[in-house]
């Protein structure tokens, strides 16, 4: 099994260019073995749609790092696996955003699988909302908040896999540049 590196961003407005909390559970040989959380601060506005969903605003992320500073601590792990989210394609794409923004060079392109995707195939004829997929496999959730989203993908994708899903079917590449 390879290691996987499960994510989940909020964001503080509707450009979708910025974390204003990002959520880490790494999978090694199988289990959750590590998870990290930290409020990031966006050095932006956060629109009143954003704070009703996730209770995140400025007066929560004073004293947070920057995307930059923080991204010294996580870009480790983030490159010592398989990227993983729910609905990978937003999560992958506020990353892009944030180093672009920073003018950060990652790498050209990184491995990813999405637990919507792999869902559809693998559980087909439901909703594959998180908290449904939440409720069918008794994993506890507080939506939108980052630390326990990204724990509910990684053990959405451990019950895939328990199910007998063959990873390598799963896995697409999301490009950086």
């Amino acid at each position: 099994m390879y290691r996987y590196i499960a994510f989940d961003v909020e964001t503080p407005n509707r450009y979708n260019d910025r974390m204003s909390a990002i959520g880490i559970s790494v999978i090694d040989s199988g289990s959750i073995t590590e998870e990290f959380f930290s409020y990031v601060n966006p050095e932006t506005f956060f629109d009143s749609f954003n704070t009703r969903l996730t209770g995140i605003d400025q007066r929560t992320v004073a004293g947070a790092p920057a995307f930059p500073e923080l991204w010294e601590r996580i870009e480790p792990v983030m490159s010592s696996g398989i990227l993983v989210a729910h609905n990978a394609v937003f999560d992958l794409s506020v990353l892009k955003k944030c180093l672009e923004g920073y003018g950060i060079r990652w790498k050209d392109s990184a491995r990813y699988c999405c637990t919507v995707q792999m869902g559809r195939k693998l559980v087909p004829g439901i909703s594959h909302s998180l908290n449904v997929m939440c409720d069918c496999y008794g994993i506890a959730l507080e939506h939108h908040k980052a630390d326990s989203d990204s724990r509910a993908c990684a053990q959405i994708l451990l019950k895939y896999f328990e199910a007998g899903a063959d990873e390598k079917n799963h896995i697409r590449t999301y490009r950086f540049v």
